[in-house]
């Protein structure tokens, strides 16, 4: 995953490159770094305000009928009761979409998240995507959502890409965040496998969802 061709020229670069250390690197497996280490560079750490519940935003002031309008506008409805047990977000489909692709690539992350990494999901060198989140936020308004992606090589980091979400509030419909076109790296030395480590989260830091996955850029599809 990468936002244009220059940031994967760091494989082509490397590839001519004496050996280094690994130094923003840990010992764990493919050398990812740690859910805080990788969220401390896209989310600083700070002292969120205090937050009102849903309800009480809902409640205020309620003999002022333009702010009644105006919330009625922004919230919409109260959404319906909610099992308890349920997360506030729930990620539920990563989709790579391409108009050259034989059709959506999708991961579904509702199950075993373990078994993505046994995948594996092909991308053809060089052409165009984008990607689709899929999302349910069921309880109450959550901000700054951001979608983090890590990009590994033989345990090497070669890319990473913030996707900023945004602020959504309770439904019982799932949203949809679809990511600017990107285009796929092309040429011998980026083709190959790839270990990619995504995050899930918000201005409060909370890790909504983290998984692994395969990916394989390739000359073809089918590859």
């Amino acid at each position: 995953m990468g936002s244009g061709q220059e940031r994967w020229e760091t494989l082509e670069a490397s590839a001519h490159a004496p050996p280094r250390p690994p130094v923003l690197l840990t010992d764990k497996e493919v050398g990812q770094l740690p859910p805080d280490e990788a969220l401390d560079e896209a989310v600083p750490e700070y002292r969120a305000p205090g937050r009102k519940s849903l309800l009480e935003i809902q409640q205020l002031d309620p003999d002022d009928e333009s702010l009644a309008k105006y919330k009625q506008a922004l919230l919409g409805p109260l959404p319906p009761v909610v099992d308890p047990s349920l997360p506030n977000v729930q990620v539920t489909r990563l989709t790579l979409m391409s108009e050259q692709a034989p059709g959506p690539i999708t991961m579904d992350l509702t199950g075993e998240l373990a078994a993505l990494k046994d995948q594996v999901f092909v991308l053809k060198e060089g052409v165009e995507y984008k990607v689709k989140i899929t999302f349910k936020v069921n309880k109450e308004i959550v901000s700054g959502l951001r979608c983090l992606h890590h990009t590994y090589r033989q345990g090497l980091r070669v890319d990473k890409a913030v996707y900023m979400v945004g602020s959504y509030g309770p439904s019982a419909q799932e949203y949809e965040f679809v990511t600017p076109v990107e285009e796929a790296p092309r040429g011998a030395l980026v083709r190959g496998a790839y270990v990619v480590t995504s995050f899930f989260t918000d201005d409060d830091r909370t890790d909504h969802l983290s998984w692994q996955w395969g990916l394989h850029i390739c000359r073809d599809w089918e590859s």
